[in-house]
Parts: structure tokens; C-alpha cells; sequence
């Protein structure tokens, strides 16, 4: 018995309508809840983009829902997508698939009259069997791969997309939410497709010259629906899609109290006037091996000794490397990893997209309740970024949610060079509440070390230039170089009588 038509007013206005999810979190997260239901819907992407991936993901959606679903195929047979299903861990038990391609074996006799080939069959008739199916299975959910085919088929634009309206209104008469799948196979991008679709979601795959290759997507139009605009990460894994939407810091916020957070150095919280305010950002700035690391590592053990929970993402070294520093310096930094109050994570930026990395902190916060987040460093984050301009701007965007959660955000950048004039490959000083500048400089023919904070926006601090050393009694700062001027330019010079050997007190 076929079902009656469906009229708008049988399930009120389009705002009424429940939404349909696409079976991706990722992607119903940018429109607000998924599809609407009954509705013509596009995925269009260069093969491989993972156009197939994502479409069994909404059937196999439905399938959990209890729905029927069906897959009509035009360029790939049911063995060809049982083995795709079957690589990500999933059974295709219940999702019915109509092939309109040749089997890869000799044909089934009682399948005899349901397998065609594209190129054998007037367009009409092709489509004639697709709706036949439909009817006869009445399904809630369908996908149709690809229009390449029909468009083959239709051999002229015009014939094209008559056969696309013909879909669309037949759909439209029945109780489906319908995706096309379209693999560009035109020459010229099919505009017109787009006006006959209610939503159309791009996927592209990018290739980088060295790393893996980068996966985004993009929502080109949703009648009716406010999605969240822009290209969003995505990656292909066991599974399907894991999608990274765009992150918007205006959506998300948080109360919480501004007040410092101690470092566990009585004398660097006396630099800062105080200490660190959370909700802030601090920049730590300096030459490779000055000390940066150490300092941003003291937050994340005062946090754990706290009982809070912080987070260091490590873009150049290993944990090897930094428990064995924080070992010559006295900390417990291992323990404290061992019982799970400090996690660290190695990034790799040639495999890990910056929509993931985004995604990533944000588990961190809002899963974990991580209250210190270090970055060490901005060169290796940079390294992720095809364009400088986008560091900045997704910097931005990640420092702003930051702040809102009430999070410390610990920044760690080298400069080029060692001594003397100093280059900063990046330029993020204005997106930080603070920076602390750590220098080389040589006196006395020995090469010690200078800090010094430059810039705090939430609050008093010192403007002096204290030496500091680190040592197995950990990091510990003098008194300000009243005597030396010129230790930030590169070229100090000592105004006293004699040069003191070192201006901080000895170790016990």
C-alpha cells in the first residue's frame, strides 16, 4: 500500500519540525541540531573526500532509530560499501542497497531484473527504477550515489536537471530525507544543483607539502536552518567522519572568580605583582633553551599540588625529555602525570589539523576541568597553519574561550637567536594579558640569565630586570640588575665599579 502524500500542513510550519540527525555529532553540532526532515539535501567533494563515509553514517543513524533506510547506488556495488562499513567497524544489517551497476561476480537470477547498468538504460528508465524501489521499500532515509551518473545520462544540462526536479518532487510527496551525493565530476561547479537543493555541504580534501593530507568542510547553504559558517577540520577514522566545528568563543562561557594563581615561586608571583589572574593569558618569550619551559612548568605542578587539573601540549619535545628537566630541577612533574593531575600530550603538527588541536582543548576543559592550559610552543602550532594570518585569528578565537572558562593559557614562543638582536617569528604579543621576556646576556665571562615582565594588563607589576638561575633547588630570582643597562637590547653594559660574579645570593 503506498503511503499518502505528505503536506506541509500535516506537521506544521518548517520551524515546527523535529530535526533529523545526520549521524555525525560534528556535523549536526553546525546546524544546530541536524536537518530538517523530508527534505532534498546535497554532498558534494572531490572522490575521496569521504562523501560515502559520512552518508552510511546517516543511514546507519536511522537504522539505530529503528528506521528503514536505503542506499541507492549508481558507482559502487553493496560489496564494494559492505567492505567500506566493515573498515569502520560497522554492519550494514538493515540499511536495504538498490544497485544500479553491474555485480562483480555472475549475476544472482533472482536479482536479475534489479541490476542495471547506467550506460544500457534510457535516463528515464534508470530513474523509473529508483522510484519503483522507493515505493516499494518506503524508506525514511535514502542516499543516492552519485548524480555523475545521471548527469552522464542526461547528456545535456537542461535534460539534467529536469531529472533533478523530478526527484526532488517525487521525494516531496513522501515522508523521506533524502542526500545526494556528487563527486564534481563536471568541469564547471553545478550551481543549479544548488538552487534545487535544501542544503548543500562541501567536503574537500587538501594536500600539504609535507604531513598528511588536511580535510575540511564547509555548509554552503540550509534553507530555513542558522548553521555555523566557515571551513571546519574534519578526519576520516574508524568509525567515520570526526568533524571539529569551528570553534566560537561568543558561545561559550562560564563564571567563575579572577583571582591569582600562584606559580609555587614566591619571588616569580612577586614579579607579577601578585601572580597570574585567571581568565588570563601569559607569553613567555625568549631564546631556545632559556628557560621558558621550565618557568610555564612551574604553573602546572602548582595547579596539581592544588588538587586542579592542567594540561601541557608539548609541539616540541617529548615527555621524556621534560619530566627529565623537571627531575634536575626539583619538581615532581612525573608524579604528578603518574596520578593524572598533569596530562601530557604530544602533538605532532604535520598530522594533527588546528580544527582538531581546537577540538582537543576543548575536551580538555570542559571534559577533564583542566584549569591550566600550557602551549609549548607557538613555532611548533605554527608549523600546523598553512597561513600566518589563520594562526592568528584561530589564537584568538581559542585565548577568547579560554579566558571565558576561567582558564590560565601558559604560551611559550622562541625567538632566532641566542644572544644579541633577537627575531620573533610571530607577532601574538598584543593577544596576551601578559609576557614575560627571558634573555641571555654575558657578564662577567659567564652567560646568565635575565626575566623580566613587559606587559599585565590585569594588574600592578614590577618593570624591573631580575637575574634568574635554575638549578637542582629549582628556579630562583634575584635582586634587580640596578648596575647593568642594555640587557634586552643585547648589548648590556655594567655601570658599577666591579662585576659581581653573580647577583643572586648563594644556594644552601
Amino acid at each position: 500500500m503506498t503511503e499518502e502524500p505528505v503536506r506541509e500542513s500535516d506537521n506544521g510550519g518548517p520551524g515546527d519540525l523535529p530535526r533529523v540527525s545526520t549521524g555525525s555529532d560534528g556535523l549536526d553540532d553546525i546546524l544546530g541540531g541536524g536537518f530538517d526532515p523530508n527534505r532534498l539535501y546535497l554532498y558534494e567533494g572531490r572522490p575521496g573526500t569521504g562523501k560515502t563515509t559520512i552518508a552510511l553514517q546517516f543511514l546507519l543513524k536511522g537504522v539505530s532509530l529503528g528506521e528503514r533506510v536505503l542506499y541507492i547506488t549508481l558507482s559502487e556495488t553493496g560489496r564494494e560499501l559492505d567492505l567500506v562499513a566493515r573498515r569502520h567497524g560497522w554492519s550494514l544489517t538493515g540499511v536495504d542497497i538498490f544497485e544500479l551497476v553491474p555485480p562483480e561476480t555472475t549475476l544472482d537470477p533472482e536479482r536479475e531484473l534489479t541490476v542495471f547498468h547506467p550506460a544500457e538504460v534510457e535516463l528515464s528508465e534508470t530513474t523509473g527504477l529508483m522510484f519503483a524501489e522507493v515505493e516499494r521499500i518506503n524508506p525514511s532515509r535514502v542516499v543516492i550515489d552519485s548524480l555523475s551518473e545521471l548527469r552522464l545520462l542526461a547528456q545535456s544540462p537542461l535534460r539534467y536537471r529536469r531529472q533533478v526536479l523530478a526527484l526532488k518532487h517525487f521525494f516531496a510527496r513522501r515522508r523521506c530525507t533524502v542526500i545526494l551525493l556528487d563527486d564534481l565530476s563536471s568541469s564547471q561547479d553545478d550551481l543549479q544543483l544548488h538552487s534545487v537543493a535544501h542544503g548543500v555541504v562541501m567536503l574537500e580534501q587538501l594536500a600539504i607539502d609535507y604531513g598528511a593530507e588536511r580535510r575540511r568542510l564547509r555548509v554552503i547553504k540550509m534553507r530555513g536552518i542558522a548553521f555555523r559558517g566557515g571551513y571546519h577540520d574534519f578526519t576520516i577514522e574508524a568509525g567515520g567522519l570526526k568533524i571539529y566545528p569551528r570553534l566560537v568563543a561568543a558561545e561559550h562561557h562560564r563564571n567563575f572568580t579572577g583571582d591569582f594563581t600562584p606559580s609555587g615561586n614566591a619571588e616569580l608571583d612577586q614579579l607579577l605583582g601578585g601572580g597570574l589572574e585567571r581568565g588570563t593569558n601569559a607569553l613567555l618569550i625568549g631564546a631556545a633553551g632559556v628557560g621558558k619551559s621550565s618557568v610555564a612548568m612551574l604553573y602546572a605542578i602548582a595547579a596539581a599540588q592544588r588538587g586542579e587539573h592542567a594540561v601541557l601540549f608539548a609541539f616540541d619535545e617529548g615527555r621524556g625529555t621534560v619530566e627529565a628537566r623537571a627531575r634536575t630541577l626539583g619538581l615532581a612533574l612525573d608524579d604528578h602525570i603518574e596520578s593524572g593531575r598533569i596530562r601530557f600530550q604530544q602533538i605532532d603538527p604535520a598530522e594533527l589539523s588546528p580544527g582538531e588541536f581546537g577540538a582537543i582543548v576543548r575536551d580538555s576543559v570542559e571534559r577533564d576541568n583542566a584549569r591550566v592550559v600550557i602551549i609549548d610552543s607557538l613555532n611548533g602550532y605554527l608549523n600546523a597553519m598553512p597561513d600566518e594570518r589563520f594562526l592568528i585569528l584561530q589564537m584568538h578565537e581559542l585565548l577568547t574561550y579560554l579566558g571565558q572558562q576561567g582558564v590560565l593559557t601558559i604560551l611559550v614562543l622562541a625567538q632566532h637567536g641566542m644572544v644579541g638582536p633577537m627575531d620573533t617569528p610571530l607577532d601574538i604579543s598584543y593577544l596576551s594579558d601578559a609576557v614575560l621576556m627571558l634573555r641571555y646576556f654575558e657578564a662577567g665571562g659567564n652567560v646568565r640569565r635575565a626575566m623580566s615582565v613587559v606587559k599585565k594588563r590585569s594588574g600592578h607589576h614590577e618593570h624591573s630586570i631580575r637575574e634568574f638561575r635554575m638549578s637542582s633547588a629549582g628556579i630562583s630570582l634575584g635582586p634587580p640588575l640596578k648596575a647593568f643597562s642594555g640587557i634586552f637590547a643585547g648589548s648590556p653594559q655594567y655601570t658599577g665599579t666591579d662585576i659581581p660574579e653573580t647577583s643572586m645570593p648563594d644556594e644552601r
